[in-house]
């Protein structure tokens, strides 16, 4: 129900104390080292920036193309080409990749530009194979009609380094698509309105299918915390990384107060 926080059994050595989201740059190694230590995770779930092309005028602002209007820099990041997200996407991939187990999938939000550069990155580094396209439908309403509208404007790409096992005639079937809006747990200006909020009910299909109870769970671009968080309500343990100090320091809190409620619900 929209609103309404579903708590999960916290893993017992977590402690509000210990869980915090590490301020680094998610293409380099100190990061990694600080959130995971020795530790290997069993998934990767995370939202990059985008590859999300712009146009210049005189004096060098950053402008959208359709509306004319200058863009806000943070937390969004451009990128002047496709070339450009790729050489951006194997750098940090690289990197994230030397941390999970030989098994671990990975889990990349992106929108369309930003998939061929992703899946050519993967691909290099031995993830072969595209299990599949999670697509959520952002509900949306018409103001002329009594409808509501679901519009695509992301997907999740789910990558491996094997095909899937085929389904036996018994087992559940995976989740590849969901319908949510932006706010359905009412919690994005509560966290700071990043705009690359999820609501827990879009995440959970895939934080229960591509993980299990105790697995650590790596986020190196951790935006506003809906991620690490997600996997901290469904007794996973989060890694989490964010480049801007501002943001890392919201992403620590919500961890922080998330494992609180967790503790008080049990």
């Amino acid at each position: 129900m929209p609103g309404r926080v579903r708590l999960h059994t916290m893993t017992s050595d977590l402690t509000p104390e210990s869980l915090r989201c590490v301020r680094a740059d998610a293409r380099e190694p100190e990061g990694y080292r600080a959130a995971l230590g020795d530790t290997r995770a069993s998934l990767l779930h995370t939202d990059p920036p985008y590859c999300l092309l712009t146009r210049r005028r005189k004096g060098g602002d950053l402008r959208d193309p359709r509306a004319n209007k200058k863009i806000d820099r943070n937390p969004i990041v451009r990128f002047e080409s496709v070339r450009d997200y790729r050489v951006f996407s194997e750098a940090w991939l690289t990197r994230a990749t030397a941390h999970l187990t030989p098994d671990a999938p990975l889990i990349i939000w992106t929108n369309l530009l930003g998939k061929e550069p992703i899946l050519t990155a993967a691909h290099g580094l031995g993830y072969t194979h595209l299990r599949g396209e999670y697509v959520w439908g952002k509900r949306t309403t018409d103001k002329n009609a009594n409808e509501q509208l679901l519009r695509v404007y992301e997907v999740a790409l789910v990558i491996a380094r094997t095909p899937a096992p085929p389904l036996a005639p018994g087992d559940a079937p995976t989740v590849w698509a969901v319908v949510g809006g932006y706010d359905d747990d009412a919690e994005a200006v509560q966290w700071g309105g990043h705009p690359h909020h999820k609501p827990f009910s879009v995440l959970e299909p895939l934080v229960r299918t591509w993980s299990r109870p105790g697995d650590t769970v790596l986020d190196p671009f951790a935006g506003s915390g809906s991620m690490p968080s997600a996997a901290l309500r469904l007794g996973r343990r989060p890694a989490c990384m964010e480049v801007e100090p501002e943001w890392a320091e919201r992403v620590t809190h919500r961890l922080r107060e998330t494992a609180r409620q967790l503790a008080s619900a049990r």
